[in-house]
């Protein structure tokens, strides 16, 4: 008789065999530039991941007057540049190679929807500098938050809640869509390039 373990543990292996979970093999088509874009904007993930520790650690008055700070900021800054460059070109690969296809609508929507997250976090970083451009930003933003609603829930005058927002809600909900979007790519597999006409589909 099973127990809830060996049943979980089955269903999980039924669902993603370790073959698929870690191949050691692609298909040829992999070997496109294309295909780096993800791996290239998980990279970036890492840096802006480690870096933000670093600076989340330290705090504000130590990236502004160390030398050091500077350092991890800027590491911080151009991570972020990377992470959006190479997503974009991920997302418009994925898009006009029709990612959707062949089952994988919740790998494409999970990636989609990342990029939208992720907007918020770079949003809510810009407001963390704790500088004369965050306030400026803060200051113009509150009256678009306030237009649609949501001022009163999110201030963007109140930086305790968007340092939060930027050092630990945001980068969570964009790990845990990332993991399941990674997921998603070793459950169904990387799309292939789109057939000629003609030779099916």
């Amino acid at each position: 008789m099973s127990n809830l373990t060996a049943r979980l543990r089955a269903s999980l292996v039924a669902a993603l065999p370790p073959e698929q979970l870690l191949p050691d093999s692609q298909p040829e088509y992999v070997r496109s530039y294309v295909y780096v874009f993800g791996a290239t904007t998980l990279a970036s993930f890492g840096f802006l991941i480690i870096s933000g520790i670093v600076l989340a650690l330290f705090g504000p008055g130590w990236w502004h007057v160390s030398r050091i700070g500077h350092f991890f900021n800027s590491i911080h800054f151009w991570s972020v540049q990377a992470f959006f460059f190479f997503m974009v070109l991920h997302l418009w690969a994925q898009f006009f190679m029709a990612a959707w296809r062949g089952g994988r609508g919740i790998t494409w929507l999970t990636g989609a929807v990342t990029f939208v997250v992720s907007l918020g976090a770079a949003f809510t970083g810009y407001l963390s500098q704790q500088n004369f451009d965050s306030q400026w930003i803060a200051v113009q933003g509150k009256d678009a938050m306030n237009a649609i609603g949501i001022g009163a829930y999110f201030n963007l005058l109140n930086f305790g809640q968007m340092y939060t927002y930027h050092v630990f809600l945001l980068p969570v909900a964009v790990a845990a869509l990332t993991t399941v979007h990674l997921l998603q790519v070793r459950r169904r597999g990387v799309v292939p390039p789109i057939p000629p006409r003609g030779l099916g589909g």
